[in-house]
């Protein structure tokens, strides 16, 4: 299914053009991404229509490398004038630079040559009118629980596409389309206590793998009011149960504290960390970015790396 202007070719011979270029100026290194999107994204509050946003982007982006000094600059234009410009800016950005031992390329064995199709782009061709009706059933699925709903913060339907192609001058060139499309929800509950807001969404690569828009608002309503019946507790030492989506955002922190960004800016609590036990031993992650259709799958990251 073709729903892009530009092909992966096109993407390609633009990529490895600002490389050409790079290198003629006298670039040591350089990387550069290509890329196209296009998505839909429509907001309904009180059964009305408060936000209908649609886009359709595209970018390249070059990291130019002089030694381990780095530049990076972006155009939205295509134009070889644009482009030529961009990796002119990049570079002379890096002239500029200080240094930075940790700056360049991954070495060509860690870069994934030929990466394993994940499915990841599954396209919803949804009109803007469509999308009104599934955000109106969200929200009013949430308003029809209970009485106690008195307001909401808006339903949402949201779709998005796109593609890339990530090249540099250590011979890799990659890339994949990508979808991904979702559905939520914020009700507000009210009772003489106050009030209490929650929501609930479904995400997906495959928009037929979304739940009902029925489902969301649902769920959503009950959240707020059972937030309605919280009650504070006394200090105490007690185990304490996350539940999921709460522990995923703890999980969140801690990944981006492992991350290697923030450990080189000593900017995470997990510095100097490196073999030491940090999760008691009931907790275990596992990693595996290979999952079909998975929200997070990935054939490699934003260099190349393999995955």
């Amino acid at each position: 299914m073709t729903i892009f202007s530009i092909s992966d070719d096109r993407l390609t011979d633009l990529a490895q053009d600002a490389l050409k270029h790079a290198r003629a100026l006298g670039a040591s290194d350089a990387s550069c991404e290509a890329s196209e999107s296009t998505g839909l994204s429509v907001t309904v509050r009180h059964r009305q229509v408060e936000t209908i946003e649609r886009t359709r982007d595209k970018g390249l982006a070059v990291t130019v490398y002089i030694g381990q000094r780095r530049g990076h600059a972006s155009t939205s234009d295509f134009s070889k004038a644009a482009i030529r410009q961009a990796v002119e800016g990049a570079y002379n950005i890096a002239r500029f630079t200080a240094e930075d031992d940790a700056a360049g390329l991954p070495e060509p064995d860690a870069l994934q040559r030929n990466p394993p199709d994940l499915d990841l782009f599954h396209p919803w061709l949804l009109d803007t009118d469509e999308a009104i009706r599934l955000a109106k059933r969200c929200e009013g699925a949430a308003f029809a629980v209970s009485p106690q709903i008195v307001n909401s913060e808006g339903a949402n339907v949201y779709t998005s596409s796109g593609h890339f192609v990530l090249a540099n001058t250590r011979d890799f060139v990659g890339g994949y389309p990508y979808s991904r499309h979702s559905i939520s929800v914020s009700p507000i509950a009210r009772n003489a206590h106050g009030m209490q807001r929650d929501d609930w969404y479904s995400s997906s690569r495959i928009h037929a793998e979304l739940a009902s828009p029925e489902a969301v608002g649902d769920y959503a309503a009950r959240r707020a009011l059972a937030r309605l019946s919280a009650r504070k507790l006394k200090t105490r030492q007690c185990p304490v149960l996350f539940e999921a989506p709460l522990a995923c955002g703890l999980l969140g922190s801690f990944v981006q504290a492992a991350s290697g960004g923030s450990l080189y800016r000593k900017a995470s609590f997990l510095v100097d960390s490196l073999g030491k036990k940090v999760f008691a031993d009931h907790v275990s992650l596992h990693e595996d970015p290979f999952i079909p259709q998975g929200a997070g799958s990935s054939p490699f990251d934003e260099e190349g790396v393999r995955a």
